[in-house]
Protein backbone atom coordinates (compact mmCIF):
# COMPACT_ATOMS: atom_id res chain seq x y z
CA UNK A 1 0.00 0.00 0.00
CA UNK A 2 2.57 2.63 1.07
CA UNK A 3 5.20 1.29 -2.45
CA UNK A 4 4.07 4.03 -4.62
CA UNK A 5 6.85 6.87 -5.15
CA UNK A 6 5.56 9.32 -7.84
CA UNK A 7 9.56 10.43 -8.12
CA UNK A 8 9.60 7.69 -11.32
CA UNK A 9 6.87 9.20 -12.87
CA UNK A 10 6.93 12.70 -12.06
CA UNK A 11 6.21 15.29 -15.27
CA UNK A 12 4.69 12.59 -17.62
CA UNK A 13 1.78 13.33 -19.89
CA UNK A 14 -0.55 12.28 -16.39
CA UNK A 15 1.10 14.99 -14.32
CA UNK A 16 0.22 17.39 -17.69
CA UNK A 17 -3.11 16.96 -17.81
CA UNK A 18 -3.75 17.19 -13.90
CA UNK A 19 -1.08 20.15 -12.68
CA UNK A 20 -2.37 22.35 -15.88
CA UNK A 21 -5.66 21.63 -14.58
CA UNK A 22 -4.77 22.47 -11.13
CA UNK A 23 -2.57 25.49 -11.88
CA UNK A 24 -5.60 26.98 -14.07
CA UNK A 25 -8.29 26.86 -11.25
CA UNK A 26 -6.47 28.11 -8.77
CA UNK A 27 -5.64 30.93 -10.85
CA UNK A 28 -9.03 31.32 -11.30
CA UNK A 29 -9.97 31.16 -7.67
CA UNK A 30 -6.97 33.48 -6.91
CA UNK A 31 -8.41 36.53 -8.90
CA UNK A 32 -11.00 37.00 -6.18
CA UNK A 33 -9.63 39.08 -2.86
CA UNK A 34 -11.28 35.96 -0.60
CA UNK A 35 -8.80 33.84 1.15
CA UNK A 36 -9.28 30.21 0.44
CA UNK A 37 -8.22 26.60 1.57
CA UNK A 38 -6.34 24.09 -0.57
CA UNK A 39 -5.96 20.19 0.80
CA UNK A 40 -4.79 17.55 -0.27
CA UNK A 41 -4.88 13.75 -0.05
CA UNK A 42 -2.25 12.11 -1.30
CA UNK A 43 0.50 14.95 -1.59
CA UNK A 44 3.81 12.99 -2.55
CA UNK A 45 7.19 15.07 -2.16
CA UNK A 46 5.98 18.25 -3.35
CA UNK A 47 9.01 18.52 -5.71
CA UNK A 48 11.00 16.88 -8.37
CA UNK A 49 14.26 16.38 -10.21
CA UNK A 50 13.87 15.09 -13.58
CA UNK A 51 17.33 14.31 -13.97
CA UNK A 52 17.28 11.68 -10.81
CA UNK A 53 18.38 7.97 -11.56
CA UNK A 54 14.28 7.31 -10.77
CA UNK A 55 13.30 9.85 -13.40
CA UNK A 56 15.69 8.89 -15.55
CA UNK A 57 14.87 4.97 -15.37
CA UNK A 58 11.04 5.11 -16.69
CA UNK A 59 11.67 8.30 -18.99
CA UNK A 60 8.33 9.48 -18.35
CA UNK A 61 9.32 13.15 -18.04
CA UNK A 62 10.69 12.69 -22.00
CA UNK A 63 8.08 11.47 -23.09
CA UNK A 64 5.28 14.15 -21.12
CA UNK A 65 6.52 17.29 -20.04
CA UNK A 66 9.49 17.74 -22.50
CA UNK A 67 7.43 17.48 -25.29
CA UNK A 68 4.49 19.39 -23.75
CA UNK A 69 5.75 22.16 -22.13
CA UNK A 70 5.90 24.03 -25.62
CA UNK A 71 2.50 23.81 -26.52
CA UNK A 72 1.45 26.10 -23.45
CA UNK A 73 1.59 29.62 -23.69
CA UNK A 74 4.40 31.67 -21.58
CA UNK A 75 1.39 33.29 -19.51
CA UNK A 76 -0.03 30.00 -18.58
CA UNK A 77 -0.45 29.55 -15.39
CA UNK A 78 1.00 26.10 -15.61
CA UNK A 79 4.52 27.12 -17.74
CA UNK A 80 4.62 29.80 -15.22
CA UNK A 81 4.49 27.29 -12.13
CA UNK A 82 7.05 25.28 -14.12
CA UNK A 83 9.00 28.66 -14.39
CA UNK A 84 8.80 29.79 -10.91
CA UNK A 85 10.19 25.98 -9.94
CA UNK A 86 13.03 25.80 -11.99
CA UNK A 87 14.40 29.26 -10.51
CA UNK A 88 13.97 28.54 -6.94
CA UNK A 89 15.04 24.71 -7.23
CA UNK A 90 17.19 24.43 -10.48
CA UNK A 91 16.43 24.18 -14.26
CA UNK A 92 16.04 19.89 -13.85
CA UNK A 93 13.07 20.53 -11.00
CA UNK A 94 9.36 20.07 -12.03
CA UNK A 95 6.75 20.93 -9.53
CA UNK A 96 4.23 18.39 -7.70
CA UNK A 97 0.70 19.06 -7.08
CA UNK A 98 1.51 20.70 -3.41
CA UNK A 99 4.09 23.02 -4.95
CA UNK A 100 1.58 24.31 -7.78
CA UNK A 101 -0.58 24.95 -5.40
CA UNK A 102 2.11 26.61 -3.16
CA UNK A 103 3.29 29.10 -5.62
CA UNK A 104 -0.14 29.48 -6.90
CA UNK A 105 -1.45 30.49 -2.86
CA UNK A 106 -1.74 33.83 -1.29
CA UNK A 107 0.28 34.25 2.71
CA UNK A 108 -4.08 34.61 3.14
CA UNK A 109 -4.77 30.95 1.61
CA UNK A 110 -4.34 27.74 3.81
CA UNK A 111 -2.62 24.73 2.27
CA UNK A 112 -2.62 21.14 4.38
CA UNK A 113 -0.98 18.24 2.25
CA UNK A 114 -1.29 14.43 3.31
CA UNK A 115 0.98 11.78 3.04
CA UNK A 116 1.63 8.70 4.26
CA UNK A 117 4.79 7.09 2.43
CA UNK A 118 7.52 7.83 4.81
CA UNK A 119 9.91 8.79 2.66
CA UNK A 120 7.97 10.78 1.08
CA UNK A 121 6.22 12.91 3.89
CA UNK A 122 10.00 13.30 5.27
CA UNK A 123 10.75 14.90 1.70
CA UNK A 124 6.96 17.17 1.84
CA UNK A 125 8.09 18.26 5.05
CA UNK A 126 11.35 19.57 4.68
CA UNK A 127 9.90 21.67 1.93
CA UNK A 128 6.72 22.37 3.04
CA UNK A 129 7.74 24.47 5.95
CA UNK A 130 9.12 27.11 3.71
CA UNK A 131 6.15 26.94 1.66
CA UNK A 132 3.69 27.98 4.98
CA UNK A 133 2.22 24.52 4.15
CA UNK A 134 0.56 22.27 6.84
CA UNK A 135 1.77 18.07 6.43
CA UNK A 136 0.77 15.44 7.93
CA UNK A 137 1.64 11.48 7.82
CA UNK A 138 -2.22 10.32 7.53
CA UNK A 139 -4.24 8.99 5.63
CA UNK A 140 -5.71 11.52 3.19
CA UNK A 141 -9.06 10.75 3.62
CA UNK A 142 -8.93 10.98 7.53
CA UNK A 143 -7.29 14.28 7.12
CA UNK A 144 -9.93 15.30 4.55
CA UNK A 145 -12.64 14.33 6.78
CA UNK A 146 -11.34 16.16 9.71
CA UNK A 147 -10.58 18.94 8.53
CA UNK A 148 -13.78 20.13 6.41
CA UNK A 149 -15.72 22.12 6.14
CA UNK A 150 -12.81 24.49 6.80
CA UNK A 151 -11.93 28.00 7.78
CA UNK A 152 -12.12 29.71 5.11
CA UNK A 153 -14.62 27.64 3.32
CA UNK A 154 -13.96 28.71 0.13
CA UNK A 155 -11.58 26.06 -1.47
CA UNK A 156 -10.18 23.29 -3.55
CA UNK A 157 -9.55 19.69 -2.81
CA UNK A 158 -7.24 17.49 -4.88
CA UNK A 159 -7.84 14.03 -4.42
CA UNK A 160 -4.64 11.80 -6.31
CA UNK A 161 -4.76 8.01 -5.06
CA UNK A 162 -1.82 5.79 -6.02
CA UNK A 163 -4.39 3.42 -6.67
CA UNK A 164 -2.72 0.48 -5.87
CA UNK A 165 -5.87 -1.07 -4.26
CA UNK A 166 -8.41 -2.22 -6.42
CA UNK A 167 -11.20 -1.38 -3.92
CA UNK A 168 -9.73 2.42 -3.90
CA UNK A 169 -12.50 2.50 -7.28
CA UNK A 170 -15.09 1.25 -4.75
CA UNK A 171 -14.39 3.60 -1.75
CA UNK A 172 -13.47 7.00 -3.59
CA UNK A 173 -16.22 7.98 -4.31
CA UNK A 174 -18.03 7.04 -1.05
CA UNK A 175 -15.13 9.87 0.37
CA UNK A 176 -15.91 12.04 -2.04
CA UNK A 177 -19.79 12.18 -1.28
CA UNK A 178 -19.05 12.16 2.31
CA UNK A 179 -16.31 15.12 2.00
CA UNK A 180 -19.07 16.73 -0.29
CA UNK A 181 -21.79 16.56 2.43
CA UNK A 182 -19.19 18.14 4.75
CA UNK A 183 -17.85 20.77 2.66
CA UNK A 184 -20.52 21.37 -0.77
CA UNK A 185 -19.09 24.72 -1.40
CA UNK A 186 -15.57 23.03 -2.34
CA UNK A 187 -14.39 22.21 -5.78
CA UNK A 188 -12.68 18.45 -5.64
CA UNK A 189 -10.45 17.68 -8.63
CA UNK A 190 -10.34 13.52 -8.82
CA UNK A 191 -7.81 12.39 -10.96
CA UNK A 192 -7.59 8.50 -12.27
CA UNK A 193 -5.45 6.21 -14.48
CA UNK A 194 -7.20 4.94 -17.43
CA UNK A 195 -5.70 1.23 -17.38
CA UNK A 196 -6.06 -1.70 -19.92
CA UNK A 197 -9.19 -3.07 -18.76
CA UNK A 198 -10.93 -0.25 -18.12
CA UNK A 199 -11.29 -0.53 -14.20
CA UNK A 200 -12.32 2.79 -13.89
CA UNK A 201 -15.90 2.39 -15.63
CA UNK A 202 -17.85 1.37 -12.81
CA UNK A 203 -16.04 4.17 -10.55
CA UNK A 204 -17.03 7.27 -12.91
CA UNK A 205 -21.13 5.50 -13.19
CA UNK A 206 -20.76 5.98 -9.70
CA UNK A 207 -19.73 9.01 -9.57
CA UNK A 208 -22.03 10.85 -12.25
CA UNK A 209 -24.86 9.91 -10.56
CA UNK A 210 -23.96 11.30 -7.34
CA UNK A 211 -22.64 14.40 -8.91
CA UNK A 212 -24.83 14.63 -11.79
CA UNK A 213 -23.61 18.49 -12.87
CA UNK A 214 -19.55 17.33 -12.50
CA UNK A 215 -17.53 17.89 -14.99
CA UNK A 216 -15.46 14.03 -16.77
CA UNK A 217 -12.18 14.76 -18.79
CA UNK A 218 -10.20 12.36 -20.16
CA UNK A 219 -7.28 12.61 -22.36
CA UNK A 220 -5.26 8.78 -24.34
CA UNK A 221 -1.51 8.54 -25.07
CA UNK A 222 0.69 5.64 -25.73
CA UNK A 223 1.59 3.82 -22.82
CA UNK A 224 5.12 5.17 -21.15
CA UNK A 225 6.52 1.76 -21.95
CA UNK A 226 6.37 -1.57 -23.40
CA UNK A 227 3.88 -3.26 -20.83
CA UNK A 228 2.92 -0.34 -18.89
CA UNK A 229 -1.11 -0.68 -18.45
CA UNK A 230 -1.71 3.13 -18.21
CA UNK A 231 -3.14 4.74 -21.86
CA UNK A 232 -4.71 7.39 -20.46
CA UNK A 233 -5.37 9.90 -17.74
CA UNK A 234 -8.69 11.36 -16.15
CA UNK A 235 -10.29 13.74 -13.57
CA UNK A 236 -13.04 14.07 -12.49
CA UNK A 237 -14.11 17.61 -11.17
CA UNK A 238 -17.07 19.09 -8.83
CA UNK A 239 -18.30 22.05 -8.69
CA UNK A 240 -16.29 23.39 -11.71
CA UNK A 241 -15.43 26.75 -11.90
CA UNK A 242 -16.44 29.38 -14.59
CA UNK A 243 -14.71 28.43 -18.17
CA UNK A 244 -13.14 25.60 -17.06
CA UNK A 245 -15.20 23.79 -19.74
CA UNK A 246 -13.46 25.58 -22.24
CA UNK A 247 -9.64 25.16 -20.94
CA UNK A 248 -10.17 21.42 -20.67
CA UNK A 249 -11.55 22.05 -24.59
CA UNK A 250 -8.03 24.06 -25.17
CA UNK A 251 -6.32 20.60 -23.37
CA UNK A 252 -7.61 18.14 -25.09
CA UNK A 253 -6.78 20.01 -28.74
CA UNK A 254 -3.05 20.30 -26.91
CA UNK A 255 -3.24 16.60 -26.21
CA UNK A 256 -4.23 15.49 -28.99
CA UNK A 257 -0.89 17.47 -31.26
CA UNK A 258 0.98 15.46 -28.40
CA UNK A 259 -0.14 12.21 -29.71
CA UNK A 260 1.42 12.92 -33.05
CA UNK A 261 4.55 13.79 -31.33
CA UNK A 262 5.03 11.36 -28.43
CA UNK A 263 7.28 8.49 -29.22
CA UNK A 264 6.00 5.03 -29.36
CA UNK A 265 7.08 2.72 -26.41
Amino acid sequence: MLSYQHLYHAGNLADVQKHAVLAWVLDYLTRKDKPLTYIETHAGRGVYDLSSDEALKTGEAASGIALAEPLFPLDHPYRQRIEETRAAYGPNAYPGSPLIAALGLRETDSLHLAELHPQEFAALKAVAKDWGAHAYPKDGFDLALALTPPTPRRGLMLIDPSWEVKADYETVPRHMANIHRKWNVSILILWYPILKGGAHGPMLTTLEQAFPDGLRHEVRFPPAREGHRMEGSGLFIVNPPYGLADELAALTTRFARLSKAAPRP
